[in-house]
């Protein structure tokens, strides 16, 4: 293992578990591991069918929005 990918779990070790999760999802599919689909939640499904119902109409973030987006976690 490289000292960048130690250093990267050691980083993820203190983020929260679902992240956690979501960071090893997607290690074991870029190291070609077929990972079975996420399960939504109910509220996550809405959430997911209200974002794409709003790309459909275009109503995406403004730049002032992504700023302040960015902003907030230190971006």
């Amino acid at each position: 293992m490289t000292q960048l990918f130690d250093r990267a779990v050691e980083a993820a070790r203190n983020l929260p578990a679902s992240v956690q999760d979501d960071i090893a999802r997607l290690v074991l599919e870029l190291a070609g591991e077929e990972q079975p689909p996420v399960q939504l939640t109910g509220e996550e499904e809405a959430s997911l069918s209200e974002s794409l119902a709003q790309a459909a109409r275009r109503e995406f973030a403004s730049e002032d929005e992504v700023r302040a987006i960015w902003a907030k976690y230190g971006l």
